[in-house]
């Protein structure tokens, strides 16, 4: 894959979906727009009961995708552009609802629109309680999304949820994130 520019920084459009790991999307955001990369944030509507998208367009430093309602004007749908420009789609944190979308084919948000129109590689970070983690639907989803192409990043395998539970589901640290970008950045293997 060629990146934009001879830095070899990307366009990476940052899918924040509904859970509530959504919090760390600021960070992450920021730490990507520090190392120089141009970032998008599309969030879900589930997403935005968790983090306010003001935020996540200051800390990104541009306009915060919500709805295809938000693309009324311009002749150019939104969702399709940042499809066409994105060197990478990654998705942190990433709901089992958002997940279970990528892994059917269907498309009620601009979030699930651009992972069907882009050609970009697709790094996803799932965050979720343990038990949806585990179940066999969620499995399913997570072996046919792996079979198209996209690579996981976690969660991690244990610690405390924000549901009390113990277990499985956790967003991948931060710091993980932002270095499987810079890795994928200076060599993907596809």
């Amino acid at each position: 894959m060629e990146v934009n520019s001879s830095l070899g920084k990307m366009i990476i459009v940052l899918g924040v979906t509904g859970s509530i790991a959504a919090y760390k999307a600021a960070d992450l955001a920021s730490h990507l727009v520090k190392e120089g990369h141009e970032v998008h944030c599309v969030m879900t509507r589930a997403a935005t009961e968790f983090i306010t998208p003001l935020t996540l367009q200051v800390v990104s430093r541009n306009p915060v995708l919500l709805s295809l309602e938000d693309e009324k004007h311009s002749w150019k749908p939104g969702h399709i552009e940042l499809a066409d420009r994105a060197d990478l789609l990654l998705v942190a944190p990433l709901s089992a609802d958002t997940l279970g979308n990528f892994a059917h084919g269907l498309a009620p948000d601009p979030l699930s629109s651009i992972y069907l129109a882009t050609r970009a590689q697709a790094l996803l970070a799932p965050a979720m309680n343990g038990k949806m983690w585990e179940h066999p639907a969620t499995r399913r989803n997570i072996e046919q999304l792996r079979k198209d192409g996209c690579i996981f990043l976690g969660p991690e395998q244990s610690g405390m949820l924000a549901c009390g539970y113990e277990g499985p589901g956790r967003l991948a640290p931060v710091d993980h994130i932002v270095e499987a970008v810079q890795n994928y950045k200076s060599g993907p293997s596809h």
